[in-house]
């Protein structure tokens, strides 16, 4: 089953971040800071995620992008190529990913690695790679006196920036070959990724979107071990916005009922009562799109949306959800045996959830 649908624009409450820590401009290093923080000087102040792979499916970055949805201005940091050495995997950045984050005002950074150290086990394998620190900083103070919107700097910098940094990636990773004697994926793969650019961007998005929707339609096929549905049914989703990218999303499950479209993110524990908060985060981030679908369609016939996030765990028993009444949620929470820290993310969830007008369900299977 293939859902289309439409997102003019973003309106959405957070309420599960993290308090970020805040960093000072003077003693900011990229490497060594966290995930996701608040980096300050006198003049302003932004949240900021790091990435660690450019794929958006390895290491679960949504999580991070969340985190910082809180703060009026946000910045994410993405290595444009990582290689790990030919006993690794070597990853490119999406247009898809760069369009994402424009939907959500964020500023993306492009960024290289420009230093790691020899796998301690694995041969013709690199780790710990290292941003350079410098460039993310100048690219900080760029952006500090960009007075226009996340949009247009990102297209700025797919157009105008992107194509000499992957020389850049290229002149690296030759330099770590010779310096830490390993060796790396074949050049050629970078420089097919350069010639798109020799085309211009629509070449690029046009590209990025057959990976994506490839990767959809392989995923379409494929039950996650952190997704538990109680039907095997999954659905594609395309959402396009107004810049013109398109995101390719397989919906985990999906219910149909009356004219009513329910579209269900499941994240499953087999170890906790809940699944862990990254994984909890990841599927807000898909909330945040699901709340402000319009135009939603199948085959022509028009649906109301509604989101949907399905935390199931096979060390509780029985379901409650954020519509249920206050006697029953705490009765569950009682009975579930939940500790402080669960109790405290499941009132914030259910917060979150009103007030953007999706539900999460919790369930014992």
């Amino acid at each position: 089953m293939n859902i289309s649908a439409k997102i003019t624009g973003i309106k959405y409450n957070v309420n599960c971040t993290d308090d970020l820590t805040e960093v000072s401009f003077k003693d900011f290093n990229i490497n060594s800071a966290s995930s996701c923080f608040l980096l300050s000087d006198k003049q302003y102040n932004y949240g900021i995620s790091k990435w660690v792979s450019p794929k958006r499916t390895r290491s679960y970055p949504f999580e991070r992008v969340y985190n910082s949805l809180n703060v009026p201005k946000r910045i994410t940091v993405i290595p444009i190529i990582k290689d790990e050495g030919s006993k690794g995997d070597r990853d490119f950045i999406q247009w898809d990913t760069v369009s994402l984050m424009s939907l959500l005002d964020v500023y993306v950074i492009l960024a290289y690695y420009n230093n790691a150290v020899i796998h301690p086990s694995r041969e013709n394998k690199i780790t710990d790679q290292e941003f350079d620190n410098n460039y993310v900083k100048n690219k900080i103070l760029e952006i500090s006196n960009y007075h226009s919107s996340a949009l247009h700097w990102n297209l700025k910098e797919i157009n105008d920036t992107l194509p000499s940094l992957i020389d850049i990636v290229q002149e690296t990773y030759n330099r770590l070959e010779k310096e830490l004697k390993v060796s790396f994926h074949n050049s050629r793969g970078i420089q097919s990724f350069k010639s798109q650019f020799q085309k211009g961007v629509a070449d690029f998005m046009a590209t990025s979107r057959n990976k994506a929707k490839e990767a959809q339609n392989r995923e379409k096929q494929t039950l996650q071990p952190k997704e538990f549905l109680s039907t095997s049914t999954k659905a594609t989703i395309t959402i396009e916005n107004y810049l013109g990218g398109k995101y390719y999303f397989t919906t985990d499950e999906i219910s149909i009922v009356d004219k009513n479209l329910f579209l269900i993110e499941g994240k499953h524990s087999s170890n906790s009562k809940l699944p862990s908060i990254g994984d909890i985060k990841d599927g807000l981030l898909k909330m945040v799109l699901y709340c402000n679908l319009t135009d939603v369609k199948i085959d022509d016939t028009d649906f109301t949306p509604k989101p949907v996030l399905k935390l199931t765990s096979t060390n509780i028993s029985g379901k409650i959800s954020n519509q249920s009444s206050t006697s029953e949620i705490e009765e569950f929470k009682s009975s579930a045996g939940f500790n402080v820290n669960n109790v405290e993310i499941i009132d914030r969830l259910f917060a979150e959830a009103t007030a953007n007008n999706f539900e999460v369900i919790i369930e014992g299977v």
